[in-house]
């Protein structure tokens, strides 16, 4: 059966938005139609909606007659991402670990299980899943605030979280051991139900990413 236009709207967008994310597509690159049609077998429409979704959102810029292009990057931005991101997940976690039931437990005690197994990895020297550990990462961030019980915080929390994971990626150097204990001590405090230490190591945390980034930049 065909696909949908809405489905391949859809596909369109994450196709683009993951590559913009992991840096396939460059910051400050222009966007042009005809080869995005081409790379991802799109329609010129689905495409401009899609571009328009995107600048929407934050990825893309769509300058006054210059067409499409990727957002570019800077310090001044990462900051304000960052900060962005600790005042929206630190107050759905606390909301979360007061709310969550024994479903949330033990999506959480899952999400972290799988993000160590690939931090054991990458502290074994083994870098081929990169992709796959950022996405255990974002899972596991994901599942700490889930049961919030408010789905616009879920939704803006995913794209503030993919903006600051696209630094991450071209920056990318791995913060090892220091961000595995990080992630155990949130992790133990939610299932714990301290809602103000997981908030403070939360906050910590993306402190210590935040100045990781800086430093690579």
């Amino acid at each position: 059966m065909a696909k949908q236009p809405s489905t391949i709207g859809a596909s369109t967008y994450q196709q683009i938005k993951r590559d913009i994310i992991f840096g396939e597509l460059e910051p400050g690159s222009k966007l042009k139609l005809e080869a995005l049609r081409k790379r991802y077998e799109a329609s010129l429409s689905t495409l401009r909606e899609t571009l328009n979704r995107l600048a929407s959102d934050g990825f893309v810029e769509a300058p006054e007659q210059r067409g499409f292009l990727v957002k570019p990057v800077s310090k001044e931005d990462l900051k304000e991402i960052a900060d962005l991101r600790a005042l929206i997940e630190c107050h759905a976690l606390e909301l979360s670990v007061e709310n969550g039931d024994t479903e949330w437990e033990g999506n959480l005690v899952a999400a972290h299980h799988k993000l160590h197994l690939m931090e054991k990895k990458l502290l074994g020297g083994d870098e081929t899943g990169k992709e796959d550990w950022k996405r255990y990462d974002f899972e596991f961030h994901k599942a700490l605030i889930s049961a919030c019980n408010s789905e616009n915080l879920m939704a803006i929390h995913e794209i503030v979280f993919d903006k600051y994971l696209r630094y991450q990626m071209l920056v990318l150097t791995y913060r090892g051991q220091e961000a595995v204990d990080e992630h155990k001590a949130i992790f133990d405090a939610a299932i714990a139900r301290d809602s103000k230490s997981a908030n403070r190591m939360l906050r910590q945390h993306i402190q210590k990413g935040l100045e990781h980034s800086l430093d690579a930049f």
